[in-house]
């Protein structure tokens, strides 16, 4: 055992008042049962099964108010692995559940028995047809999917707010449509053809001209009965009229009957069935999209309005003027809404009864949308709005920021009011459509019906379509709340459908919360219909039972999660998934979600419990260790939730006071540590890769792989010991060299000037001439020990490196210019909450520059670019996301190339100072589809900002990355 291994006991949380009811319970503290567990590894192999009690723990809960464990998570491949699944489960009568993104609102990624992760393997995108079309594999989020189509000036259809998370494959099993979708753009509409495996086996690809003839020798028994049930439907005049009246307005509740009206034969009704079937009827592998033009010309006005009747009045005349969204929010989700960056902060004193619409005109170019704001400023003339607090405008704007701002508003509700939300509260999200011209009534309606229940719920909602959402709160582990949780749904249930005949889902899919109350919205008739549906295409009950069809009227209340109170940083997560995509461990150990989901279960166990310590253990390496701390979860929750913040946080906790005064020495006396490395990484160099590997590897195993350094063949090798002399005077900046730069020397093969020496040179040439003082060896930007969670030695380090600063720079009078994007954020932002009161006095007068910013505004625009290579391929690193700094590196990127690339994938590289030299695995597995993507074509030039990042690219692609700033130097260089 390593000398200095972390006790996992030092993370176990406080005991909770009483057991939680719903804690997993001691059986499954050894994870997967037998022979489950073995079976299942003996016919996908290991790498496949997870099994261990926290793998069960982390896939159990979802966006929804549900929370199921399964027995076992299967990681598969592809559709062999789904078909051995299926046939598995057949054989041995059991129940499969398949989970992509997990954002689904209403318990339909959870089972309770064998669930299969479709996502990490399950991702890509083809664009057919210059863009008409594109081809879409399931684990693809919108968001990456629409990044490949905006080349082309096309869009998918779907546009559900949870984009930047939710997978196509969800989309497509719930027919999630979004702010803009209604019925006619939603994936009902636009699916041109799937690729599916039913639950015998059989695979289908409905864009196959032979797909008919080979389901009917393979299933015959399945096509003439499908065909049988589209002849009964057809033959009843007054069902077909209902089921096309259902589809008049959103409605994702239930199957899709309207399949076996507009399917001509089985092939086509099945690809209109499996749209919206939640799983439940097949496995969606593959989906090819007819896209739509993504219209680029947009004017958007965010109005204000004294109450929810007279925002829902207005809503038509927009409609009718041509608008393509019409977003409403209530008092409440406006209020809760200033959690989110850039929202106004005097939203918070809102009235009570005020509500806003945003309404949105896209057109094709500035003359139809000229047209359009014509229509918009009468619908405005004949309106009273409202403007309760200053900044109100009540005026359309083509301002893209601007825009950009309401829409995060809007796009935020679900998460930001169940940020807010009371604490220990659970959070249901309902989804029901009236017809639009009703909007206004049913508003008025839901808010007596509320009142009459004690709710104060947020409501939003596509208003264009008659559709609306709105939250509840309530405690799970109260009998009494649940039961009036229980009341209102049913009197939610009757009002909807009774006095509207309205649907009780319109776009989140019926789930396991209105299962329930499906036969009350459709009636018997078509509700049978729906069960003979499942039974004939899965007579075995295998896939997902209870997600869509559930004759128990107390389903709905049945596996609703507690939400235990665990550290208040992350105390106002509602477990929405946003912030998994950004996520560098993602697909290695655990994402920002799953680390919160882990601690809610460690406190719901009892102190001790074998659950507990099985949690503990496995959580030192799988959300300790392995997170970045890069902290790109926080800008992905709407709410800022900062799990890196929390990691780091659990690092300093494991620590032991030995250990934090060892760091807190090495601060103190950081000129001997710095020198040292220098030192250690010349000698490295010198050995040779293969016995500086041995060496630290031997290090590691004696001591701990989380403390000492693995040495990878791509480190560079030292830095040149002198720094260039440069003259204080007349110096238009302080310039800083990070220590990472002034301990590695440039990428191996790097002929030329050292990056110290390329922004002294180019900082000249462009007439802004830098300083570096004489006496920056010995600090730091303080990362090092923010990153590993050392208290004291980060206090060492910032309030020194402060105080130095604010020296060099004349009192803050000159810029400091940091060559690090990682420390020019550590100097602007992370040392001041570990600042004394005085130090954050100076800290306040410095203007910290990262060199990349210096260059793009200060340096190109003196500067004349004498050559350029042909392509540059970019990587941003997560620090410049923080910092807002990424269109800079564009910027200076495009004085060195024609044409320049941001790859789709790109995301943090995990590297993290030294985190990818503590657990290399991270790095590779967070750019393992970056590296991918950037390997598919050569490039001239591959480019970043931060020297370990470059180190981690070079490692994912092989090829040799470095700083843009020296390609700067290189082609403003004059010629000799």
């Amino acid at each position: 055992m390593p000398l200095l291994e972390p006790e996992p006991g030092s993370l176990r949380p406080a005991a909770p008042r009483c057991p939680a009811p719903d804690r997993v319970p001691d059986t499954l503290a050894g994870g997967t049962p037998e022979p489950l567990r073995r079976e299942l590894t003996d016919l996908l192999g290991a790498g496949k099964v997870l099994w261990k009690v926290s793998d069960l723990v982390r896939y159990a809960s979802d966006a929804s108010p549900y929370r199921f464990v399964p027995r076992v998570v299967v990681v598969a491949e592809d559709i062999d692995d789904i078909s051995a699944v299926l046939s598995y489960a057949h054989t041995r009568g059991r129940e499969v559940v398949f989970r992509a993104a997990g954002t689904s609102l209403n318990g339909q990624a959870q089972g309770e028995d064998i669930l299969v992760d479709v996502r990490r393997h399950w991702a890509g995108v083809e664009v057919l047809d210059g863009g008409a079309r594109a081809r879409v594999r399931p684990g693809t989020t919108v968001v990456r999917a629409n990044a490949a189509l905006a080349r082309h000036g096309r869009v998918l259809g779907p546009d559900p707010a949870s984009a930047i998370a939710c997978t196509v494959g969800g989309v497509v099993a719930n027919n999630a449509s979004g702010m803009t979708a209604g019925t006619a753009r939603n994936s009902y509409r636009t699916v041109a053809s799937l690729t599916f495996v039913l639950p015998g086996g059989t695979v289908v690809d409905t864009a196959d001209p032979a797909a008919d003839g080979e389901l009917a020798r393979a299933e015959p028994d399945l096509c003439a009965r499908l065909m049988a049930i589209k002849a009964e439907i057809e033959a009843d005049a007054e069902l077909t009229a209902r089921i096309r009246a259902k589809y008049e307005i959103k409605n994702t509740n239930g199957y899709r009957l309207d399949a076996y009206l507009d399917g001509a034969t089985p092939v086509e009704i099945l690809r209109g069935l499996m749209v919206g079937s939640e799983g439940t009827l097949g496995f969606i592998s593959e989906v090819v999209f007819d896209t739509l033009p993504l219209d680029r010309a947009l004017s958007t006005a965010l109005l204000f309005f004294p109450t929810l009747s007279a925002a829902a009045a207005a809503v038509p005349r927009f409609n009718d003027a041509g608008a393509l969204a019409v977003e409403l929010m209530d008092g409440n989700t406006l209020r809760a809404s200033v959690s989110v960056e850039g929202v106004p902060a005097d939203w918070a004193r809102l009235p009570v009864g005020t509500t806003a619409l945003l309404v949105e005109f896209r057109a094709p170019g500035a003359a139809a949308l000229d047209a359009y704001e014509r229509a918009a400023a009468e619908v405005l003339a004949g309106l009273e709005l409202v403007a309760p607090v200053p900044s109100v405008t009540n005026t359309f704007t083509r301002d893209a920021r601007t825009i950009g701002g309401y829409w995060k508003a809007r796009k935020a509700f679900v998460t930001a009011v169940g940020g807010s939300r009371p604490a220990g509260t659970t959070l249901i999200t309902e989804d029901f459509a009236v017809p639009p011209s009703r909007l206004a009534e049913a508003c008025e309606a839901l808010l007596r019906l509320q009142s009459r229940h004690g709710f104060d719920a947020a409501v939003a909602g596509h208003a264009a379509h008659g559709n609306l959402h709105f939250l509840l709160a309530f405690d799970a582990a109260d009998p009494a709340d649940v039961a009036r949780y229980a009341a209102f749904m049913d009197d939610f249930c009757r009002l909807t459908t009774g006095r509207f005949d309205g649907s009780l889902k319109a776009e989140h899919a019926t789930g396991r919360n209105i299962a329930p109350f499906l036969e009350l919205e459709w009636g018997p008739k078509p509700t049978e219909l729906m069960w003979r549906t499942k039974r004939l295409l899965d007579p075995g009950g295998v896939l997902a039972p209870r997600i869509v069809l559930d004759r128990d009227p107390t389903a709905h209340l049945r596996g609703l999660k507690t939400i235990p109170g665990v550290e208040p940083v992350a105390d106002p997560c509602i477990e929405c998934g946003f912030c998994e995509p950004t996520c560098p461990s993602t697909d290695l150990t655990t994402t920002p979600r799953q680390r919160i989901v882990l601690r809610r279960e460690m406190t719901r166990q009892p102190p001790g419990s074998p659950v507990q310590d099985a949690l503990l253990d496995a959580y030192g390496y799988d959300a300790v260790d392995t997170c970045a701390g890069d902290s790109t979860c926080a800008l992905a929750c709407p709410v800022g939730i900062d799990t890196g913040a929390l990691m780091r946080d659990f690092r300093h906790r494991r620590h032991s006071p030995r250990e934090e005064r060892i760091a807190a020495l090495a601060a103190r006396h950081f000129g001997a540590v710095e020198a040292a490395a220098r030192l250690a990484v010349a000698a490295a160099d010198r050995a040779g890769d293969r016995l500086a590997g041995s060496v630290t590897n031997l290090a590691r195993r004696a001591v701990r792989p989380g403390l000492v350094p693995e040495w990878l063949p791509q480190l560079p090798g030292a830095a040149a010991r002198p720094l260039p002399r440069t003259p204080r005077t007349g110096a238009h900046a302080v310039y800083y060299p990070a220590c990472v730069n002034r301990v590695f020397g440039e990428p191996r093969g790097h002929w030329g000037p050292s990056l110290p020496q390329a922004v002294v040179a180019v900082s000249r040439r462009a007439g802004r001439p830098v300083w570096i003082p004489d006496d920056v060896a010995g600090t730091c930007c303080a990362t090092i020990w923010h990153s590993k969670g050392y208290a004291a030695g980060n206090s060492v380090m910032a309030n020194r490196v402060v105080e130095a600063a604010w020296g060099w720079t004349a009192g803050g009078t000159l810029p400091l210019v940091v060559d690090a994007s990682s420390c020019t954020l550590g100097l602007a932002r992370e040392v001041v909450p570990y600042l004394t009161d005085a130090n954050r006095e100076l800290h306040a007068e410095l203007t910290v520059v990262d060199s990349v910013v210096w260059a793009a505004d200060e340096l190109l625009p003196r500067l004349p670019v004498l050559r350029r290579a042909d392509s540059a391929v970019l990587h941003p690193t997560c620090s410049m996301r923080h910092l807002g700094d990424e269109e800079r590196l564009r910027t200076v990127a495009e004085a060195c190339a024609w044409e320049v690339v941001v790859p789709d994938d790109v995301r943090c590289c995990a590297f993290a100072g030294d985190r990818g030299l503590l657990h290399k695995e991270l790095t590779e597995s967070a750019t393992a589809r970056e590296g991918a993507e950037v390997r598919a074509r050569e490039y001239d030039l591959y480019l970043s900002a931060n020297r370990m990042c470059e180190v981690g690219m070079e490692r994912a692609t092989g090829r040799g990355y470095r700083s843009v700033l020296l390609e700067l130097e290189r082609v403003t260089r004059p010629h000799t």
